[in-house]
Parts: C-alpha cells; sequence; structure tokens
C-alpha cells in the first residue's frame, strides 16, 4: 500500500482523479476497454468531480460497476447511490461503454446481486475508486466483515455505527428513514481489482486510516484487508492521516 498526504481535500481529490484517469487510459491503451467500480459516499464527492474533469479519457470505452446500494430504493430516491452516480458521472462523461448499476428496488434482491455478480464476472476490473468508512467499513462491509466469500456480491445489514455515518453525511434526515439493508460488493470483489485508489478525507477518518495502514489484518477493520493489495493507492488529507505515526 502506497499512501499521498495532501494538505487539503481538493489537492487529495484532485490527485486521485488523475491517478484513476491514467489507470483508465493504461487499460485502454492496453486493451482497447477500462472497467472501473465507483463508490459514492462523501468521501468520492469531491474526487468524481475532478474525474469527470479529466482530460483525454475515451469514456466510450469504459464500462461502470457501483460498489453499492440500499434495499428498497428505486432510481429516483433523493439517496439513491444509483441516482447519485447517474446524474453526476454517468451523465456528465456519457456515452460509456457500459454502465451497470445495483437495482436496490429489485423484487428479488438475492436474484439481483446474482445477475450483476455474472456481469462483473465477464469484465475484470482495472481501477475501483473506493473509501473507508469510520468504522473501517469498505463498502457496506461492516466489522466483523466477511473475508472469505467469494460472491461478488452480498445482501447485508449495515450496523449503527455505519448507518450514524450516513445520517451525519446528511444523505438522510433521520436514522429511521435509513434502509436497514443493503446490496454491497465483498470483500474478495474489491480486491480482485488490478489498482484500487482509496480516498479518505477528514478527521473523523484519522482512527480507521491509522488501524487500515497501522493495525492486524483483521475482520473487525475490514479495511485492514487493504495492506494485502500490491496496487492500492492511499490519498489522504492531512487530518485523516494526522494520527499515522511519524505524522504529528
Amino acid at each position: 500500500m502506497r499512501k499521498y498526504i495532501y494538505r487539503t481535500r481538493q489537492e487529495m481529490a484532485a490527485a486521485a482523479a488523475s491517478s484513476t484517469a491514467q489507470a483508465i487510459k493504461h487499460a485502454i491503451r492496453a486493451k482497447g476497454q477500462a472497467n472501473i467500480i465507483l463508490g459514492t459516499g462523501a468521501s468520492q464527492i469531491d474526487m468524481l468531480e475532478h474525474l469527470v474533469a479529466s482530460e483525454g479519457v475515451d469514456w466510450l470505452k469504459v464500462v461502470m460497476f457501483h460498489l453499492d446500494e440500499y434495499i428498497g430504493i428505486g432510481p429516483d430516491h433523493p439517496c439513491s447511490f444509483r441516482k447519485y452516480l447517474k446524474e453526476c458521472f454517468v451523465d456528465e462523461v456519457a456515452p460509456l461503454r457500459a454502465a451497470y448499476f445495483i437495482k436496490g428496488d429489485a423484487e428479488d434482491p438475492a436474484q439481483e446481486c446474482k445477475r450483476v455478480g455474472v456481469l462483473i464476472h465477464a469484465h475484470p476490473i482495472d481501477v475501483a475508486c473506493i473509501g473507508i468508512g469510520e468504522n473501517g467499513h469498505l463498502a457496506f462491509n461492516d466489522p466483523p466483515a466477511d473475508f472469505e466469500t467469494q460472491e461478488p456480491y452480498i445482501i447485508v445489514q449495515p450496523n449503527e455505527r455505519c448507518r450514524q455515518q450516513q445520517l451525519g453525511e446528511g444523505w438522510f434526515e433521520s436514522l429511521d428513514q435509513i434502509p436497514t439493508y443493503a446490496i454491497s460488493m465483498t470483500i474478495r470483489q474489491i480486491l480482485k481489482s488490478k489498482q484500487l485508489v482509496t480516498t479518505v478525507p477528514d478527521l473523523r477518518k484519522a482512527e480507521p486510516v491509522k488501524n487500515a495502514l497501522e493495525g492486524p489484518v483483521t475482520p473487525q477493520c475490514p479495511a485492514s484487508i487493504l495492506q494485502q493489495h500490491e496496487h492500492c493507492d492511499l490519498f489522504l488529507d492531512e487530518p485523516a492521516a494526522s494520527r499515522l505515526s511519524g505524522e504529528r
């Protein structure tokens, strides 16, 4: 894992977007297509704005996959991650070769996991843009995370700390509005990505960042598994890096 620390959140976001754009261009040059994963947490907002503005990316040769979504939420719901990605990324760079979203309002969530699982299996991922949650989660894989399942997507129940984070970031007005189940890309599927661009701003992420980088690899801190990925680049602002050894 390589870490890069920036003075401001915007500098961090711009650097992460540049790294992502370079990975996309490299994949297109190498095989004519780039397969990417995008997350939608608050940590990704600024990065996605910079990525949309990247020059020289042939978006028509890009296939996008969606990291996670609440169960029971349709594409028009104001808190839909699908809606956010469509409006703030897909519509801005269109046309893509393809955009594969998780349908949170699917009649059968288990079947929806299988549907998107088959699709991602056919598209080996070149770069995944992810964040780290306040409880160390990756996607909606809260502690203790399942490090073993090989299924690409699973149904999960976000824990209280995760749901409080969603509330604190302003996605919902009250805790009882937040769905209790979600479809999440699994840890093993995320790790299959050739490159991980992990963007983590803010002081509230300082403790999970320290645990992920300097603690043991454990399901109790899902992000600690990133230590085992050969090409994981971690982009931090100074507050998020403030508890790392030697960074004070």
